[in-house]
């Protein structure tokens, strides 16, 4: 498996040519996305991704076509090849995107608004190793920049702690070419490195497990678990700093919103997004490095949906946001270090017990904790992630039964027969019934 990482170094110094060279990369850009929407009928006809860009490359260059895109060559003087075959691409882009859209609107009846050429864009440049960009001494990188007058070298200052990082954890690994990126009004060059892992094919009785359950109350509890239903370790992972600081931002914006109106809380509302972004990054290596730590092959969560617009306070769709970010960075490192992920589903394994007693009675002063039926006192999320854990074993150990075997075990734990509604419990009983009839887990 290809397992693409990338990393944004921040520029800390290379004078003013970055401001100047994004400016007339950007405007490359708007001008060739103009040019090519006039002569699309002519690059639509030719197939083949490099034989269409080939061809669009000749377009800017040919005499005939020189006064429809305003003499590119004078108009961006001396620019680097490489720069100039990145905004082509680009450009090919936007048009093509837009083209789409317009057919997909024409053919829909017309409804609601045309489309529009995005031609002024946010396009970033790519610097192409040797041609744009070379490897500095020390915590420098040079660039082929635009000073005003003519593109030359210059020497940029790269942050000393993401100049370390990446010799530390990347070195020897392959690098694509980096792409300038501006956020927070700082420049980053986002380096984009390719791995490949392989992944251990165990059966699914020696498979040992990481149960997650990303709560309310907690970031995420965790449940090492194997086949049989032994718990062998447990985890609640929960940053309180962050969701301190979390919530006086929410409360702030609050009142913000009620004292000015809801457009006033605009950069309080994006520093929010940003810690959300970094309590969904550290709880994500958390479960990651305790899956490790405990020599788990597979991490399951919940299958959460999240598509469309969620609705209600911001705080739940700021959780909502933050679920969906723990799952995605957990995936990506989870595969790094070779362990699998696999979603189950959500119905119901907060409301149900795992001890099989039925639906639980949540706390009305602390949500943490919950009431089974039968009287016992238990946390929540912890008797989730068992579900979580059992429900992922249920389906990979019936799946590839035959016919015969399924109908006898389905008779023996009714339960089984529909899966959004299994517990531990239920996995246990299955495990009896399995050994019962000479099958082992």
């Amino acid at each position: 498996m290809k397992i693409n990482s990338s990393y944004g170094v921040e520029i800390r110094k290379a004078g003013g040519g970055l401001s100047i060279t994004l400016k007339i990369y950007r405007e490359a850009v708007r001008v060739l996305s103009l040019f090519y929407d006039t002569v699309w009928e002519e690059l639509s006809a030719v197939e083949g991704k490099m034989r269409r860009f080939n061809f669009a490359e000749h377009l800017v260059h040919s005499t005939k076509k020189n006064r429809a895109v305003h003499d590119f060559d004078m108009r961006f003087p001396k620019m680097p090849s490489y720069l100039r075959r990145s905004a082509i691409t680009h450009a090919l882009g936007v048009v093509a995107s837009y083209r789409t859209r317009l057919a997909q609107w024409e053919e829909g009846g017309r409804k609601g608004k045309a489309p529009v050429l995005g031609e002024r864009t946010h396009a970033m440049p790519v610097f192409y190793r040797g041609d744009m960009y070379r490897e500095g001494e020390g915590d420098t990188a040079c660039l082929k920049l635009y000073n005003g007058k003519d593109w030359v070298w210059v020497k940029a200052v790269l942050l000393h702690t993401d100049a370390e990082y990446l010799r530390k954890h990347w070195t020897g690994v392959k690098a694509s070419a980096p792409t300038l990126e501006k956020r927070h009004r700082k420049y980053f060059l986002r380096f984009t490195y390719e791995e490949k892992r392989e992944f251990d094919d165990k059966p699914v009785k020696e498979q040992r497990i990481c149960a997650v359950d990303l709560g309310l109350n907690s970031d995420a509890v965790c449940s090492i678990m194997e086949a049989d239903g032994t718990v062998s370790a447990r985890k609640f992972i929960d940053f309180a700093d962050e969701k301190d600081r979390l919530w006086k931002t929410l409360n702030r914006i609050r009142k913000r919103d009620r004292e000015h109106g809801p457009k006033s809380a605009g950069s309080l509302w994006r520093y929010a997004v940003r810690c959300s972004a970094e309590l969904s990054t550290k709880t994500a290596a958390a479960i990651v490095f305790f899956a490790q730590e405990n020599h788990a092959d597979v991490i399951v969560f919940e299958h959460l949906d999240m598509k469309g617009k969620i609705r209600g306070k911001r705080r739940m769709r700021l959780h909502m946001w933050k679920k969906r970010g723990v799952q995605e960075t957990s995936a990506h490192m989870a595969h790094r270090k070779g362990m699998r992920i696999a979603r189950v589903c959500a119905w119901k394994t907060s409301a149900l017990a795992y001890d099989g007693s039925g639906k639980v009675e949540r706390d009305p002063d602390n949500h943490s904790l919950c009431t089974f039926t039968n009287g016992k006192r238990y946390n929540c999320d912890l008797s989730a992630s068992y579900n979580i854990g059992a429900r992922y074993f249920i389906r990979e150990l019936t799946k590839p039964m035959p016919a015969t075997a399924w109908s006898v075990l389905e008779a023996e734990v009714p339960a089984v027969r529909r899966r959004s509604s299994c517990v531990h419990a239920d996995l246990v009983r299955l495990n009896a019934a399995m050994r019962g009839n000479g099958w082992t887990a």
